[in-house]
């Protein structure tokens, strides 16, 4: 059975973690810099952004996990150390020094940056603020929030999760801190993503467990159609649970997914719900579609429509703008089938029946797209296939906070 707590990356036992403030970013009161450390080595698995254009860290990281292990991550805000001439070079050295400070061998520290894009990234700071943050490392609740704090943007909160389950009959715990409000959008978007587990895996089943996931929770969610260029998730394994080590499918690796799977819907709808400027969260729910894959085709585009978004703001129950989303997201579908309903606390309301209307009460209507968190529940009528995917408002917000967001 799952239990479910506010833990982060510090839950599962001998991983330490803090943040702090060394100056990247010009507001203090703002902690810039994080490191994620476990007390041995890791076997550890990434995905990567989509995007061509990937910062320098990322570069770095994905050489250093050529091995499958990882002990370490250095992760700096305020700067995405992107499209710079020398950002290999400085990602380089931030893991060089880390490991030297924390006695590793380099590749074993990974490396992470997110902020403004095409700003050299100067490491005076980070070489400076480095023997406070080491010296401040702890595993407990309060560091590991200092550490999700660290590697925030334009988010308004921490996204942090924790679970405990079982697998061979030893209690095991998964932890993850994550950043993402802006340039979210399927395929990885702008967010950081770093769990740590005290489950035992080889680096082979964990990359198996995270790629398989990620179809189905991170690609899902989106903000704004952008797709940036440091997004990754680093998930760290150092076994010190006891369990026999998870080297193929059964019933240890199911646990240990659906565990997973847990923590990464979560940190979803966390992110979704953090969008920059974003007043609602938005959850589109397919089923009956011909395959998973029609599902996920029409689930994204319905959450990804600007249309749709603006509708969700004003609170506007302008179905039309959702089938015609599905019409053209590529999805193979039968319209003349579809059924719509929109859903909260305050109720659900069906607003389309067989591709086409049917009378409902817009003061109904308003009520439930009122609510902070709306589902979009979609069914095709065509198949057993089905998916989710998160997103959010298209506000006003959004505009004035991007538009100076370089200044």
């Amino acid at each position: 059975m799952l239990k479910i707590s506010s833990g982060n990356v510090c839950t599962p036992l001998g991983f330490r973690a803090n943040g702090i403030h060394c100056g990247i970013r010009k507001n203090q009161s703002k902690r810039d810099l994080t490191l994620i450390v476990s007390d041995v080595p890791c076997t550890a698995a990434a995905v990567y952004t989509q995007n061509r254009v990937k910062g320098a860290p990322l570069l770095v990281t994905r050489d250093h996990l050529k091995d499958g292990r990882a002990q370490a991550v250095i992760v700096n805000s305020g700067n995405a150390n992107t499209c710079n001439a020398d950002g290999v070079e400085v990602a380089e050295r931030m893991t060089e020094i880390t490991a030297a400070q924390l006695g590793l061998k380099p590749e074993d520290v990974c490396v992470s940056s997110t902020g403004v894009i095409g700003k050299p990234l100067d490491i005076t700071p980070i070489v400076n603020g480095l023997p406070s943050l080491i010296a401040g490392l702890a595993r407990d609740q309060e560091h590991g929030e200092y550490a999700s704090q660290g590697i925030l943007t334009t988010d308004t909160r921490m996204k942090q999760i924790a679970v405990e389950f079982t697998v061979g009959g030893k209690t095991c715990h998964i932890g993850a801190i994550a950043k993402g409000s802006g340039m979210i959008h399927p395929n990885l978007a702008t967010m950081l993503v770093f769990i740590t587990t005290d489950c035992a895996i080889t680096s082979e089943m964990l990359q198996k467990a995270l790629s398989h996931d990620v179809q189905k929770t991170f690609n899902m969610t989106s903000v704004d159609g952008d797709t940036s260029t440091n997004d990754h998730v680093l998930l760290l394994a150092n076994g010190l649970a006891g369990n026999e080590p998870i080297t193929s499918e059964g019933p240890d690796f199911t646990a240990f997914m659906e565990a997973l799977n847990t923590v990464t819907i979560h940190l979803c709808r966390m992110i979704a719900g953090d969008g920059e400027g974003a007043t609602k969260m938005l959850e589109c729910r397919v089923v009956g579609a011909k395959t998973d894959k029609d599902a996920r085709i029409a689930a994204k585009a319905v959450i990804t429509s600007s249309l749709v978004k603006t509708a969700m703001f004003g609170a506007d129950a302008n179905w039309g703008r959702v089938l015609c989303a599905i019409g053209y997201s590529g999805a193979d579908v039968d319209v003349n089938k579809v059924e719509l309903s929109f859903e909260s606390k305050a109720g659900v309301i069906p607003v389309c029946v067989d591709g086409a209307g049917i009378p409902f009460s817009e003061d109904i209507a308003k009520k439930v797209l009122l609510e902070p968190e709306i589902n979009i529940l979609i069914d095709l009528h065509d198949g057993e296939g089905k998916a989710t995917a998160w997103g959010c408002d298209l506000t006003y917000d959004y505009v004035k906070i991007n538009g100076d967001y370089r200044t």
